[in-house]
């Protein structure tokens, strides 16, 4: 039989490994945003070999699975000279791989804006630096809001997977639980009820901000 009442006394490690999850899905889509710009600008910018460049880029990281990922980022660095611990090298990972979609969904974004928008502001006497903070960014974050919600439940889902690179996230600490108690049914039961809590609190979250830039 079940008997949850053996998770109560490991509930402080759960949630530590809980808040370790939390920070590194975190950073890496504050990062990953960060990046996702930059990749946005550089697909649709004018430079034929930044387009290129940043299209490959999108390219890898949309179609190779995360775990591989986190493998190169873990294993090849060092062998490259670059030590990272655990923790670094598993948000850099998860960055580089949201900033993949997140440049995707930026651009979509900005396709999707009128053409006469931007001779509008132009004749307004906009500075295209103004153009671009005040009428093309608001508009494009209220549309693409959606999809930036849905990447950040999925970044949250997927921080499982820096486990195999030795984070004591979340879903290590019920693996390591799960061992020594021979519980294994029960702690990733509570595991998976603590990602599903997190995961949908995020979706309320993006669709109160949702409502919020929708009558502003």
């Amino acid at each position: 039989m079940f008997d949850f009442s053996a998770v109560i006394p490991h509930l402080p490690q759960l949630l530590v490994g809980l808040a370790s999850t939390l920070l590194v899905s975190l950073s890496a889509i504050a990062l990953g945003l960060v990046l996702g710009w930059a990749i946005c600008l550089g697909l649709t910018g004018r430079r034929t070999w930044l387009r290129h460049g940043c299209a490959a880029y999108v390219s890898f990281f949309r179609g190779t699975p995360l775990l591989v990922q986190l493998f190169l980022v873990f294993y090849a660095l060092p062998a490259l000279g670059v030590s990272l611990p655990p923790l670094a090298a598993a948000v850099l990972a998860l960055t580089l791989n949201s900033a993949a979609f997140q440049g995707e969904i930026l651009r979509s974004g900005f396709q999707m804006l009128p053409r006469g928008q931007i001779e509008a502001a132009r004749d307004l006497g906009l500075s295209p630096l103004q153009t671009l903070l005040h009428v093309q960014v608001p508009q494009v974050l209220r549309s693409m809001l959606p999809a930036l919600t849905n990447e950040t439940i999925d970044i949250i889902k997927n921080s499982a997977l820096v486990s195999a690179v030795a984070v004591h996230e979340l879903m290590r600490t019920a693996q390591t639980l799960a061992s020594t108690t021979y519980r294994p049914i029960e702690f990733f039961a509570v595991a998976g009820l603590f990602y599903l809590l997190v995961t949908l609190c995020t979706g309320r979250l993006g669709s109160w901000l949702e409502s919020r830039l929708r009558t502003a």
